[in-house]
């Protein structure tokens, strides 16, 4: 029976957390003694350096995906650089507006949905451009913007 006392312990402890304890058998339970120790697991420093090395591999992509295509021309060349270069672009104003500043977990959800739409309407608005103003290939430019978005899963399987 003592597990079970333990077990209604440990469960008070998740519904309450650690703001409305209830007795002094409740802050004992290991639960709610973890819970009182504040330990962040990833800092935002961590975060902006990883966007930051995100930003510079896309560019790098960028340089490499131009260099590649010149072998089959010059607006090749130029139409995957800027493909490459628009996700980059992106990636870099979404970082901006989401690591700006420490907020709540609100400011920081409307921060990420804010700096998705500025990245999507930049890499839209892009290729549009790419696409449709200056009348460059599209599949060099589709090829450079999916080696740009490539470099997320380099960076994040060896984010360490």
């Amino acid at each position: 029976m003592p597990q079970a006392a333990w077990l209604v312990a440990a469960i008070a402890a998740l519904i309450y957390f650690y703001g409305l304890d209830r007795g002094p058998q409740l802050y004992r339970c290991r639960l709610v003694q973890a819970a009182r120790r504040r330990y962040v697991l990833n800092s935002l420093a961590s975060g902006r350096r990883l966007a930051l090395r995100i930003i510079l591999l896309q560019l790098a992509v960028a340089l490499l995906a131009g260099l590649v295509f010149l072998a089959l021309g010059h607006r090749e060349a130029v139409a995957a650089a800027a493909g490459a270069t628009t996700v980059a672009l992106g990636t870099a104003l979404m970082s901006v507006r989401f690591f700006g500043d420490v907020g709540g977990a609100g400011q920081a959800l409307g921060r990420l949905l804010t700096g998705m739409l500025l990245k999507w309407s930049v890499i839209v608005g892009g290729l549009v451009v790419i696409l449709f103003q200056f009348k460059l290939p599209p599949p060099a430019a589709i090829t450079g913007l999916a080696a740009a978005y490539a470099v997320y899963l380099v960076a994040f399987r060896f984010k360490g």
